[in-house]
């Protein structure tokens, strides 16, 4: 006869293992979920150059030398014409309803004004609340203008002196490629993946109060809490990273064995497996905010900094970009290092302080009180129980009602500072000239950039930009100042670190201000500030024409404009989708298959969706109405609009939640699977990532899910001023999804309610 097995850390994992196996939602969870997600995310990114984003032009000219404007921009690698408007509001129509991400005017007389030297102007009008798309958009049209004026027949410059310019010679370190979607994917990657473990833990954990044994759990670990704590951890993802570097597979290491902690954790202070898992979400999901990645934590107020601080992400991630991206010594990365590991420490330690606790109370079973169900049919009845079953359910309650007031104060706190402002650079100014001395004023008073460092040499700069005390490094060579006062373009380097785009983008675009503004010094000494040879020297050389760049409905490029009302949307459907999917197996739990009879049909499923659209309201109020005016986003929508496009986009949600938990006995089953999903579902939108560099299966596959039309539709509506029939396309397709959900779920409850019937029988 074999011995029995002794207790300890095998035998916990072993039956780990052996559970996961059994259980399918565990393994999904722990091995699909997350290469789907993977999976979802690179194709989305699969094409790192962004081209062929729609414009609009409106030639009100028809000459010759328009026709080449037109041809160029035409022509240019990151825009495509999509239409020739025949005046501005047709094309500013194109504009609010997604036919185009910018608007190009050539006025009338164009070809006859340039020839008179009188610098006609031409105008670009770009959607800047489509952050990425519209800057792309804007850079690749200034490119297309600059080249069509290059090409222009040259005309004599009228003589005179005139000094040379300071040219602004950037060098990109790290990520020299510029490739916006590796920079993306290396973070997003492990954000998705830090939710499903922190799940992961707390659904292995969560799962011996509900259908497992805990005194099983502790009679295989010999009665020792941290052995079962241990043994669990240890089943669950007990892979080690496979980076190159020793310190990022460590940090990798300690960043799974954090949410793993974080998520058991939060499960047993709860000791409700629905309620825990609720709360992972909530702790989770805006994490990726908080980890100074898309907005950098210099940028961030006080309680964003302290948030993001505390959780374990963020430190992952800047030992990831260190090392993986930038490269930097070990030594620089050891600080990072050291806070994960005791994040990690800290959160294990409380993980099993509690479970010593839990494990030492009486078992206790709390049963939630049956909410009081009237039997009939009908879609009044229906709605009414429907309401009766929420308030009665404090998980599903939360969800749908609490969680977004939650989610609407803490989401946008990383980003209510807007823009970036400050960021500190380092000179190595080896002229020591008035001309550099003015470039150094010039970037103190440039509002994106601050001189934090003169340093001597480039290896003292490379230094402090290794330890993140600084940016970016403005390099001024020995005989600057001459080559300029000869007339010659003079280069100064830039070396700007690229980790980090928004650092990147907005550093150099300061840079370039402030080389613009020396250079413009030295064309006016000499002259009266108040006299005409500044015009003189300001105008002279110039381009022939007056190009400008205008962007629309985020005029100050405010990340928190852009980035908050999208993900508002967002929200609003994955707190209505995982509370009203989990009420399917909360139904189940307290009358078993009789209550889950009384859900199905047509009129039930049309009265709950009803009743969903009621709790939903204040969401919406809040998210539409109320947030954007308290943090000043633009708001120039018509509540009529607002209303026509919430309606289906909530029934949408309704009934797809329905339809998904009319196959699960189990409330936590569709939150498990579902939470993984909202981050691939942000970037499929187009918001943040230009539809036109989405592979088309993924655009197709995204409009299944409501979020991607009403995302689109809203933020037209609310931020951009359309009306429903500017965005009668989303309007349309959430109207349709609103018809098959609501079909799929009436036929999913009738087939379900019957097939648990011939069971009993």
């Amino acid at each position: 006869m074999r011995p029995a097995p002794k207790p300890g850390l095998l035998l916990v994992a072993t039956r780990e293992l052996r559970w996961m196996r059994r259980d399918g939602v565990a393994l999904v969870l722990a091995l699909i979920v997350p290469v789907i997600a993977f999976a979802i995310l690179t194709l989305i990114f699969s094409n790192a150059v962004i081209r062929n984003l729609r414009v609009a032009i409106v030639d009100a000219d028809r000459s010759a030398t328009s026709l080449t404007y037109v041809q160029a921009i035409g022509s240019a690698p990151g825009v495509s014409v999509a239409e020739r408007s025949s005046d501005m509001r047709s094309a500013m129509r194109a504009v609010r309803s997604g036919d185009a991400i910018a608007a190009i005017y050539i006025p009338e007389n164009f070809e006859r004004d340039l020839l008179a030297r009188q610098r006609p102007q031409v105008v670009a009008l770009y959607n800047r609340q489509y952050y990425t798309p519209g800057n792309n958009a804007a850079s690749a049209i200034s490119n297309a203008v600059a080249a069509a004026t290059a090409a222009l027949p040259q005309q004599a410059s009228g003589g005179g002196y005139r000094p040379g310019a300071l040219v602004a010679e950037q060098y990109v370190l790290s990520n020299p490629a510029l490739n916006f979607a590796q920079f993306l994917l290396r973070a997003i990657l492990p954000t998705v993946l830090h939710v499903v473990v922190a799940l992961a833990g707390g659904y292995a954990v969560g799962s011996e109060f509900s259908r497992r044994s805990k005194r099983a759990w502790m009679r295989t670990a010999g009665g020792r809490p941290l052995v079962a704590l241990v043994g669990i951890i240890h089943a669950l993802y007990g892979v080690t990273f496979r980076g190159d570097p020793v310190l990022v597979a460590a940090a990798a290491c300690l960043h799974i064995v954090a949410y793993l902690s974080l998520g058991a954790l939060l499960v047993l202070l709860t000791q409700d497996l629905a309620s825990g898992l609720s709360l992972i979400a909530v702790f989770c999901n805006p994490a990726f905010g908080f980890a100074g990645v898309g907005f950098p934590v210099t940028a961030m107020g006080t309680f964003a900094q302290a948030w993001g601080a505390m959780l374990p992400l963020r430190w992952y991630l800047q030992v990831l970009f260190d090392q993986a991206a930038r490269g930097v010594p070990t030594s620089n990365s050891v600080r990072p290092f050291a806070i994960l590991a005791g994040f990690a420490c800290l959160l294990f330690a409380l993980a099993w302080a509690r479970l010593r606790a839990v494990a030492r109370a009486p078992a206790r079973r709390v049963e939630a009180p049956a909410p009081r169900i009237q039997y009939g049919r009908g879609v009044a009845l229906a709605m009414g129980n429907e309401a009766r079953r929420i308030l009665a359910d404090r998980s599903v309650l939360g969800l749908i009602v609490l969680a977004p007031i939650l989610y609407g104060l803490l989401y946008p706190q990383p980003y209510l500072g807007q823009l970036l402002r400050g960021i500190p650079i380092a000179v190595v100014d080896q002229d020591q000239t008035e001309l550099s001395r003015d470039l150094v004023q010039a970037l103190n008073a440039d509002e994106a950039t601050t001189v934090a460092l003169r340093a001597d040499t480039l290896a003292d700069a490379q230094a402090a930009l290794d330890r993140h005390d600084v940016f970016a490094i403005l390099a001024v060579p020995k005989d600057t100042e001459r080559q300029v006062l000869r007339g010659e373009e003079a280069r100064i380097a830039a070396y700007v670190d690229a980790a980090y785009f928004l650092l990147y983008s907005r550093t150099l675009q300061g840079i370039s201000e402030a080389a613009a503004t020396a250079s413009a010094n030295i064309a006016m000494r000499g002259a009266r500030s108040e006299g005409s040879f500044v015009y003189a020297a300001m105008t002279r050389g110039s381009s022939p024409i007056n190009f400008l760049s205008q962007p629309l409905y985020n005029p100050t490029g405010g990340y928190a404009s852009y980035v908050v009302p999208a993900a508002f949307i967002l929200i609003l459907q994955q707190t209505l989708l995982l509370g009203v999917a989990s009420l399917g197996g909360a139904a189940y739990a307290l009358g078993g298959p009789a209550n889950w009879r009384r859900r199905a049909g047509a009129r039930a499923v049309f009265g709950q969706a009803l009743a969903h659209l009621c709790f939903a309201l204040p969401g919406l109020a809040l998210y539409l109405i109320v947030l954007p005016r308290v943090y000043g986003f633009s708001t120039l929508g018509r509540l009529p609009d607002l209303i026509l496009m919430s309606v289906p986009f909530v029934l949408s949600v309704s009934f797809l939640a329905q339809f998904v938990s009319a196959w699960f006995r189990r409330r936590e089953t569709p939150i498990l699977l579902l939470i993984a999903v909202s981050l691939p579902l942000f970037f499929q939108v187009g918001v943040s990532w230009p539809v036109e560099a989405i592979p088309d299966f993924i655009r197709a596959a995204s409009r299944v899910f409501p979020s991607t039309s009403a995302i689109d539709g809203l933020v037209r509506i609310n931020q951009m001023g359309a009306s429903v029939m500017d965005v009668r396309s989303d309007w349309t397709t959430l109207w349709i999804l609103t018809i098959v959900y609501g079909l799929l779920a009436v036929a999913a409850t009738v087939i379900v309610s019957r097939s648990e019937a011939r069971h009993d029988q």
